[in-house]
């Protein structure tokens, strides 16, 4: 292990998103995010994606030079073609029209369209909260999830992302969390390392649960909560594609394959100002302080304090110095 600063993090992300063929702002936009979700341990959506991102630039798989297109159709509705280009590229040109929308109107939908993976769902809440509004995400992924008791998958992770501010720039309470018992990273991480799976995260292609993380590679991901998990995941297909004209997980390739089709996919922000309502704030904090009566509780998210070094294995340490270029 190397201990090192997320700016370092962050700066070499950049060169070597840059190095593959992003443009510089481009680049900087999705650096911040690897940052950021190594900063919160998020390793999952950290540099765990670097090495893919720059193969991709590379491929064409992704287009690094894309000027994302924001346009205003309806009061309430923003929508931002990311021309294949990254998610996150797209969410910051289109922000400040889904905020001025929200404020105009209460509520705004932002739909972001022909993107690639956005990875943490949580960076792009917490934006919205931070800009003083209540942010709901969604999107959906490549199939890894089959209905309860089926075997053919439908469905990816389909992550949902909530962030609510706290009324002074920051965030109350944020959740981030695929519609699945665990994220699909974690089954791959867990392969790469020689380890066993929990039970209850996945089963195998005939449907039985299983503890070999290539089995489960093969099978498919557990709903979290079952039917629950699976209706919420439901939910997220649903509006991600039928929102955005993104592709249903069904038709989405692997995600971190170097070549191949774009991504084409969507993600659905929901944007609400809690000013309409003149009892928001006081609510709120009637639950905070419900919440913080039990011992050791807290609100998710709540006083979250981004790390400013983490620990980093030496092997993705050089992985990073050779995709920036760095010896």
């Amino acid at each position: 292990m190397t201990v090192q600063s997320i700016s370092r993090i962050t700066a070499l992300s950049a060169q070597a998103l840059e190095r593959h063929g992003a443009a510089p702002w481009v680049a900087a936009s999705v650096a911040d995010a690897i940052g950021e979700a190594e900063a919160t341990g998020n390793k999952i959506c950290g540099l765990y994606y670097l090495e893919s991102y720059c193969l991709q630039l590379k491929s064409g798989r992704v287009d690094g030079q894309a000027e994302p297109v924001v346009s205003r159709p309806r009061p309430g509705t923003v929508r931002a073609d990311a021309a294949n280009g990254f998610a996150q590229a797209a969410f910051l040109r289109a922000l400040p029209e889904a905020v001025q929308a929200a404020q105009e109107n209460g509520t705004a939908m932002l739909a972001v369209g022909r993107a690639h993976t956005c990875t943490s769902l949580g960076y792009f809440t917490r934006q919205i909260a931070q800009a003083g509004l209540i942010g709901l995400g969604m999107t959906n992924a490549t199939p890894v999830v089959a209905p309860p008791g089926g075997t053919k998958r439908v469905i990816g992770t389909n992550p949902i992302a909530f962030s609510v501010p706290d009324g002074a720039g920051g965030v109350a309470m944020q959740f981030d969390q695929s519609t699945t018992a665990v994220a699909f990273g974690k089954i791959t991480m867990a392969k790469a390392a020689g380890e066993r799976i929990p039970e209850g995260w996945a089963v195998d292609k005939a449907g039985r649960p299983t503890t070999d993380p290539a089995a489960a590679i093969e099978g498919s991901l557990v709903s979290t909560g079952g039917y629950k998990g699976w209706g919420f995941g439901l939910m997220a297909e649903i509006l991600t594609a039928g929102l955005t004209g993104g592709l249903t997980s069904q038709d989405v390739a692997p995600l971190k394959a170097p070549e191949g089709a774009p991504h084409d996919l969507g993600q659905i922000y929901l944007l609400i100002d809690p000013g309409v309502s003149n009892a928001f704030g006081a609510r709120l904090a009637r639950i905070m302080e419900g919440v913080a009566e039990n011992e050791g509780a807290r609100m998710p998210g709540q006083g979250k304090v981004l790390a400013s070094q983490v620990d980093v294995e030496d092997a993705v340490w050089a992985q990073l110095q050779g995709l920036a270029g760095v010896s």
